[in-house]
């Protein structure tokens, strides 16, 4: 047996071990070794291979299946450019605490001083982004070598689990040639792990307990970024908070959650009235201004639960507290307290919903509200960043029984159709996302599965408005700018989705009207994307007139 073939053998058993259960591949030549020995392992029924030839679509196929299972993903790539194109993946990991293991191959040192095709300096490639770097050292024929790499599997997928805050690994790894199997199976010591398919290295947890947070006021407000939604719901009826999540109703429900309350915080008048003592961020936010203005108040305490308690995010540098998990308050909720924000909640739905009704459809909020009410029971629902995650929490009905999922590590448009792909696969049920015409241009390669992979039970929905809507609603999209708004913002396109679909032979449906949207949003098996056309000329009108509603219902 060759050098490279029993260090990739070893690595892929080690891994497994640990509890590997998807791998992506992306072909090349210098990678040969990891990609024969995880056919073998997918080829044996030990975990699931993907292959993709996008190397950035495999890195957030891989980051969607990491995100919706928990379990660490491995990714693998050659070298050059195909490594540095799985960065945008390994960044949202690190901001997302997604736990994921990179394995790029590498040329050996001597290639890499006589200037061998497709060499970069590969050493730290993703610098800081990465919760552990390793490079192995070149495997020869030689006793001594097993336990290194097995012991070094088992660093690395310690190190991508984390202490409470998981993250992308990076191990680069360079072979020499002969990269593919060859030879008998003699090696100059065993091969084999622990017996029992045990790990190498077992960690055991280090003992204290993680700080809890106590909060102590009576009038409070639980805002829910990330983590689990129904802990959530469940920590606020039992002490009497109002839960307001970064998602209005979409995976959120009891009777504390406040479907409304992004908009609640957005009237002025009605947040001078109620003015909470303490918030309560569980996890980072990342969408709302009125959010940002509101953790900035000098007069409202923040405390937050991360699980990063050493890196933790600090909103508006206002932060009193960090703990990694939520505990018993002081004192119960103020009941008064409450029930004013639960009031206020129903009245600015009821007035968001009869002002949509009464705008011509489609609009994004028009698509968000019909897409969520459609939703099949434990559906996986991923929105895209900009103004889908936006709609979904303004729009949204409370829909508690989805399972909602969101690249808002570093909020980027990158490789969203590929987590969705990702994360459907790993849910095991029927999955939906949806994106704005950008984002789901942004990663068309998302559409290119090959034949014989695995392919998800997912409906890409695609609200098109030909550009950059979200900036519509920002200040650039304000009527002084209206000359330079379109070209450099705007950037509207007319591009053919249905083409592009067909091209990829993915379903498409232009859904016209509501009828058409419904009907194809039913459950279906296999990929397919449904798109509904709209414009963006009047967007930021609209939000205008929503606002004013609930304003108005509140006063």
């Amino acid at each position: 047996m060759n050098p490279s073939t029993a260090q990739a053998r070893v690595l892929v058993d080690e891994l497994v071990r640990n509890g590997l259960r998807h791998a992506v591949v992306c072909p090349g030549s210098r990678n040969a070794p990891l990609s024969f020995a995880l056919h073998e392992a997918a080829e044996a029924g030990r975990l699931t291979l993907h292959v993709r030839v996008d190397e950035r679509s495999g890195g957030f196929l891989a980051l969607g299946l990491a995100a919706r299972s928990a379990v660490p993903t491995l990714v693998t790539c050659t070298s050059g450019t195909a490594a540095a194109n799985l960065h945008p993946a390994v960044v949202e990991a690190d901001r997302a605490g997604v736990p994921l293991v990179v394995l790029t191959a590498d040329r050996p040192p001597e290639l890499r001083a006589a200037g061998a095709s497709q060499v970069i300096d590969q050493d730290r490639l993703y610098g800081p982004a990465v919760r552990l770097y390793d490079e192995l050292s070149v495997a020869e024929r030689r006793a001594g070598q097993v336990a290194y790499w097995r012991a070094q599997a088992c660093r690395a997928w310690q190190a991508a689990l984390g202490q409470g805050w998981a993250g992308p690994v990076h191990l680069n790894l360079p072979f020499r040639e002969p990269l593919v199997p060859g030879g008998d199976a003699d090696w100059p010591e065993p091969l084999d792990g622990r017996p029992g398919g045990a790990r190498w290295t077992e960690v055991v947890a280090p003992g204290g307990a993680a700080r809890v947070l106590r909060p102590t006021a009576r009038r409070g407000l639980l805002l829910a970024a990330e983590g689990d939604a129904r802990a959530a719901a469940a920590w606020a009826e039992r002490h009497g908070w109002p839960l307001l999540a970064e998602t209005g109703g979409a995976g959120f429900g009891g009777p504390n959650a406040i479907s409304a309350g992004m908009w609640l915080l957005g009237v002025d008048e009605f947040l001078r009235r109620h003015r909470p003592d303490q918030v309560v961020c569980l996890g980072r936010p990342t969408v709302f201004r009125q959010v940002a203005r509101l953790l900035a108040d000098e007069g409202v305490e923040v405390l937050l639960v991360h699980r990063d308690t050493a890196g933790w995010p600090n909103p508006a540098h206002r932060v009193a507290q960090v703990g990694a998990s939520l505990g018993e308050p002081t004192e119960p909720g103020d009941p008064a307290w409450l029930a004013a924000w639960q009031q206020a909640g129903k009245q600015a739905a009821v007035a968001v919903h009869a002002a949509l009704d009464a705008e011509n459809w489609p609009t994004g909020p028009h698509l968000a509200r019909a897409l969520v009410d459609a939703l099949p029971p434990d559906a996986l629902l991923v929105i895209g960043s900009s103004n889908p995650t936006r709609d979904v929490a303004l729009a949204a009905r409370a829909r508690p029984d989805v399972r909602v999922l969101r690249n808002r590590g570093v909020a980027g448009i990158d490789g969203t159709v590929s987590t969705a792909v990702g994360a459907t696969l790993a849910h095991g049920g029927p999955g939906y996302a949806l994106l704005g015409d950008l984002t789901f241009l942004h990663d068309g390669n998302g559409l290119l599965i090959p034949p014989g992979e695995p392919r998800p039970d997912l409906a890409v929905v695609v609200f098109n408005d030909s550009g950059g809507g979200i900036f519509s609603l920002l200040e650039q999209g304000a009527a002084e700018h209206e000359a330079a708004f379109e070209r450099v913002f705007g950037t509207p396109h007319d591009v053919d989705l249905a083409a592009l679909c067909a091209a990829h032979r993915v379903p498409h449906t232009l859904a016209g009207d509501p009828d058409t949207l419904r009907a194809a949003l039913r459950p279906a098996p296999g990929l397919r994307v449904v798109e509904v056309r709209g414009r963006r000329d009047g967007l930021r009108a609209l939000h205008a007139r929503l606002r004013s509603a609930v304003a108005a219902a509140l006063a």
